[in-house]
């Protein structure tokens, strides 16, 4: 699975906010560090305001670090902003369909973004549907659509363009969890069988469990305060186990903001 550089690299990352009322500045990543193997899937999990978005944000060079070294696919991704055409591909939360658009015409957004010869891009944008379990929805609209197959049509236009990266933010969090279990395993099958490298945010303990080859728990502002491989053989006891120290490992966040929940 690893490759000999990383694919995602953070050095001592900083990210820092003016505050929009002009009283001072807001760490919200500090000091960030962390390597991603190609092929490898990261779950990120923290509370929401841990700064997760943020890194997210930077590593798709939506946001230019405030310090440190950032490399993806060896490219500083703000700077480099156009070589990540087609390189990366964005999960959101909400599916962000085109509610004009049919479900085909979604899927072959970004190929028509990349210029792909208009039958090919058909092509493959009909194979991911019909991969993800939408053959005969190619003509839907969105709102004929149910959440889980919106969001499967958003994970669909996600592969279509091949990318070598794969970063979602929290992308089953609005879905029943019957739906939401049967999309993650669908996406761990569909990353492993590409090859491709994932980097997965939520706040579910029990989904960055299920998803990642590798946990990071971040702390406020965004810092490693616990990181976990998962493995196949695991048992349950084990597994157990890790989910109570990463409860702990929240709780001890809550503590030090003064915000104990129980």
């Amino acid at each position: 699975m690893a490759d000999a550089s990383p694919v995602i690299r953070f050095k001592d990352v900083t990210k820092v906010f003016r505050r929009a009322d002009g009283r001072g500045d807001f760490t919200a990543v500090d000091k960030l560090s962390f390597e991603i193997a190609k092929g490898e899937i990261v779950a990120v999990l923290g509370k929401t305001g841990c700064g997760k978005s943020t890194m997210f944000n930077i590593v798709a060079g939506l946001i230019e670090a405030t310090s440190g070294e950032v490399a993806v696919i060896g490219q500083d991704p703000f700077h480099a902003f156009e070589y990540f055409r087609g390189k990366i591909g964005i999960v959101f939360q909400n599916d962000r369909l085109m509610p004009w658009r049919t479900a085909l015409d979604n899927v072959l957004l970004g190929l028509q973004i990349l210029d792909t010869d208009p039958k090919q891009a058909e092509q493959t944008a009909k194979g991911w549907l019909a991969r993800l379990g939408l053959s005969g929805h190619e003509n839907d609209y969105p709102h004929a659509l149910s959440g889980g197959m919106r969001q499967r049509v958003s994970i669909a236009r996600a592969f279509a363009v091949d990318p070598e990266i794969l970063l979602c933010d929290e992308p089953f969090s609005a879905l029943d969890e019957m739906t939401a279990r049967d999309l993650r395993a669908e996406f761990v099958r569909l990353v492993r069988q590409n090859n491709k490298t994932a980097v997965f945010i939520t706040h579910q303990i029990n989904e960055a469990m299920e998803i990642g080859d590798r946990v990071l728990v971040f702390h406020r502002p965004a810092r490693i305060a616990y990181e976990a491989r998962m493995a196949s053989g695991q048992s349950a006891g084990e597994r157990q186990k890790m989910h109570e120290e990463i409860m702990q490992v929240l709780s001890i966040e809550d503590s030090e903001t003064g915000h104990s929940q129980k």
